[in-house]
């Protein structure tokens, strides 16, 4: 299969007083179009510092990164921005909807970010059906949603752009039992009409929904 994402020896240190610490220390990983993948690993181990160099939200110190065959170290900001917006979808288990926006809006934003201007499309209704949340739901803001309601808005949102990639930050943390699996069944679809998705969480029944598993331990893949 065709590599979606590789990373090779790719380290990211910070650099404290007390000394360096290293998040991810040598990492090589190849994920192929359309997997879905797992990342499990203890609080620290480094799997959301993965998932952040995945999402091109962060630099490696070292070592390289590439997105569908682009190496992110030698894309500009304007590029690096432009891969984010199209390529990727982020979904974050906090939800990070925009408070004072309903959910129609909150979907609609990507789009307009990207054009210029509100969506005469259709496109924002159209999502927030495709993951379950239709009627008078649509026009109400975040804090009048239910957290399961407001995590099928995080998927509509990021789904607006249509991007080959979602990365998945503990998407049923903050949910109960049942509203998690409804979420995962929603992400499996997306998955089988092609998506790739890459899954942080600590779950071990959420991550028995991914192709493939991989454990980080004190930033190495075991």
């Amino acid at each position: 299969m065709e590599n979606c994402i590789r990373l090779d020896n790719v380290r990211r240190i910070y650099h404290m007083e007390a000394g360096d610490v290293y998040a991810l220390n040598g990492v090589t990983l190849d994920i192929d179009v359309g997997e879905f993948v797992a990342i499990m690993g203890v609080s620290g181990s480094g799997k959301t510092t993965l998932l952040n160099q995945i999402g091109c939200l962060d630099q490696p110190t070292s070592g390289d990164l590439y997105i569908e065959g682009k190496n992110t170290r030698e894309l500009s900001d304007y590029e690096l921005t432009n891969l984010r917006r199209d390529a990727i979808g982020f979904i974050f288990q906090k939800f990070n909807l925009i408070p004072l926006l309903t959910a129609y809006e909150n979907v609609e934003y990507p789009l307009i970010l990207k054009t210029g201007a509100r969506d005469t499309t259709g496109r924002p209704r159209e999502l927030l059906g495709l993951v379950g949340l239709e009627g008078g739901h649509i026009h109400h803001t975040p804090n009048q949603l239910s957290g399961g309601q407001q995590q099928r808005v995080s998927i509509a949102r990021a789904l607006a752009n249509d991007p080959r990639i979602l990365l998945c930050d503990e998407p049923t943390g903050n949910l109960d039992s049942k509203t998690g699996q409804q979420i995962m069944d929603i992400l499996t679809d997306l998955n089988q009409q092609g998506k790739t998705i890459v899954m942080v969480t600590h779950d071990d029944e959420i991550a028995q929904y991914a192709d493939r598993l991989i454990t980080i331990r004190d930033g190495v893949i075991q």
